[in-house]
């Protein structure tokens, strides 16, 4: 986002599936107004939790909602938002494009509208990587895989979604890898020392700006901007 607009400009942004709200709090912190939607009940209340510890400065600049990013037209006005947060949520949604669509119209003129989706170009890649050959020759046909979570999901294509966002007035901007080199890290490993982290950290940072590293990445960053 400071890429996009003056360092100091205090936004208004929407974190749709905010979760237990771990980036909805980075960014109130920072001093933006963050609404988050969140359909979990479970999560919302984790999320609510968690503001609950913070200063009254950084609580009175968030508001949580219980609802689903395909019904933002019924919380919110057409351009209430500079930005809009939709991370890892479209791989469980299947009409992607009509909330996408809904998405963008929530975008003020110029406006980012900021996706990370599993990258269906390189699903083949944790399974080659760990050795899995039937699994990963399976990959290069479909555009499903399963999650961590052992839920069966969809994976999106750059190409397809550069189409999609055009489509809907938000056409993509920018685009960047996430996961290049650490996708078949458990969640169980510790992190490594702080000095290793930065390497590690830095190594990613690059890798997910610089073809044809970013191709492979396990995740996609795609940033829209609202015409």
């Amino acid at each position: 986002m400071t890429a996009r607009f003056p360092v100091g400009q205090r936004l208004r942004v929407l974190d749709v599936g905010t979760g237990q709200g771990t980036q909805l709090l980075r960014l109130a912190r920072a001093g933006h107004r963050v609404t988050g939607l969140e359909p979990d009940p479970v999560m919302l209340k984790a999320a609510r939790e968690a503001l609950s510890g913070e200063p009254e400065g950084i609580r009175e600049r968030v508001r949580l909602l219980e609802g689903d990013g395909r019904e933002t037209g019924v919380h919110f006005l057409p351009g209430s938002f500079d930005v809009v947060l939709c991370h890892g949520v479209l791989m469980y949604v299947e009409e992607r494009d009509a909330m996408l669509a809904g998405l963008a119209r929530m975008l003020a003129p110029g406006g980012l509208l900021s996706l990370l989706v599993r990258n269906g170009d390189a699903l083949a890649m944790r399974p080659g990587l760990a050795g899995d050959w039937k699994g990963a020759l399976d990959a290069f046909a479909g555009d499903t895989y399963t999650n961590r979570l052992g839920l069966r999901v969809r994976a999106d294509r750059l190409e397809s979604m550069t189409d999609t966002l055009s489509g809907i007035g938000a056409p993509l901007h920018a685009w960047y890898g996430v996961r290049v080199f650490t996708d078949n890290v458990g969640n169980e490993v510790e992190l490594p020392a702080a000095d290793e982290l930065d390497r590690l950290l830095a190594a990613e940072e690059r890798a997910g700006r610089t073809d044809p590293y970013r191709g492979v990445a396990a995740l996609l960053h795609l940033c829209g901007v609202r015409g």
